[in-house]
């Protein structure tokens, strides 16, 4: 009795050990894309231009040149990996919250599509691990479909990072990168674009449910212009993350975000989620909520070279019918009151 009394406490102690492990190996998955999406590509050029300085300025010579050589590959679908795609840390970052992709519609291969990632969040985390790695089986669930997520162009003048985020599949939110995929990269094309983008991101907070739509028409008419089906996707969870400042409209702190997010294309935000040690305490790692991505039907959209505005207008109006029609369908599914009502601007 005594011995089998033993191992069992052994069996708990060793389980209870490799729970401990597992959370912060998630941690760490979580904690290293932070610190790449806030200061790899300004780090990775402060060392470049260091080991300029110093006897291994070859180095950095032969990266600039390739840099040169390389420059407009991002431009032309980038230059994914499936090994990066499928590394381990993905499946802890996923676990860390956790995170998964909820398909409700197949999607066919001989088209190409755009879909409309809503809300921004922060650091749309959600749209990250679903469409920049296979954490939650983005293969699998859409046999076929190539996702590219659609980020800054400037993010690809920056060493290293640009490499790293091609890897992943990740290209220029410009329309070069765009046309080119949806038209000389064959079918069977998912873009993701974030609709909201940075002006959205400064009204992200925990139990807000808001997305900066109405005067978003640029990807209507991408779409229409190659002819590629629009999705409605919604992330629920992705605002309740992190927490931020929000800043009055006519404020200093608005006016100051405005100003970076028109000259440099983001809107410096103030946030805080846990510390790395506790979530007692205030850090720049977010917080372990849920984030369900889910994948809405597909609008057919016919191929029209030159769209009037009236034409842009209606399918506009129809892509955002269907994403009121996508949220009030699963927000009780996944913790939302049958009240809540998503706000569009």
């Amino acid at each position: 009795g005594t011995g089998s009394s033993i191992l069992s406490a052994l069996q708990d102690l060793f389980w209870l050990s490799k729970s401990k492990v597992e959370k912060q190996l998630q941690i760490i998955s979580v904690l290293q894309w932070v610190l790449t999406f806030l200061v790899m590509g300004i780090a990775c050029t402060l060392i470049l231009m260091y080991i300029l300085c110093t006897d291994c300025w070859a180095i950095a010579a032969l990266y600039l040149a390739w840099l040169v050589f390389d420059w407009n590959t991002p431009k032309k679908g980038g230059r994914r990996s499936q090994w990066v795609r499928n590394w381990a840390i993905w499946r802890y970052f996923r676990d860390y919250f956790p995170i998964r992709l909820v398909k409700t519609h197949n999607l066919l291969t001989t088209r190409n599509y755009i879909f409309g990632y809503h809300p921004h969040g922060i650091m749309g985390l959600g749209a990250f691990c679903n469409f920049s790695t296979e954490a939650t089986g983005v293969g699998q669930k859409f046999p076929g479909i190539r996702p590219y997520l659609a980020t800054l162009a400037g993010n690809f003048r920056m060493p290293i990072l640009r490499d790293y985020l091609m890897s992943g599949g990740i290209c220029p939110v410009n329309r070069d990168s765009i046309d080119y995929i949806l038209s000389k990269n064959g079918s069977g094309n998912a873009i993701i674009i974030v609709v909201g983008g940075a002006a959205e991101s400064l009204n992200c907070t925990p139990g807000k449910n808001s997305v900066t739509l109405k005067n978003r028409k640029g990807f209507v008419k991408l779409a229409l212009r190659h002819g590629a089906d629009l999705v409605p996707v919604y992330s629920f969870g992705e605002n309740e993350v992190y927490k931020q400042v929000i800043f009055e409209e006519g404020s200093w702190g608005r006016w100051v975000q405005k100003k970076f997010q028109k000259h440099i294309g983001f809107a410096p935000c103030i946030f805080h989620g846990r510390g790395l040690f506790s979530s007692n305490t205030w850090g720049l790692l977010p917080y372990s909520k849920p984030i369900t991505t889910v994948v809405g039907e597909p609008i057919t959209i016919p191929k029209i070279c030159n769209p009037t505005q009236k034409e842009v207008d209606f399918y506009h109006s129809m892509y955002v019918d269907s994403l009121i029609k996508l949220f009030d369908k699963y927000k009780s599914k996944f913790g939302l009151p049958e009240t809540e009502v998503l706000e569009v601007n």
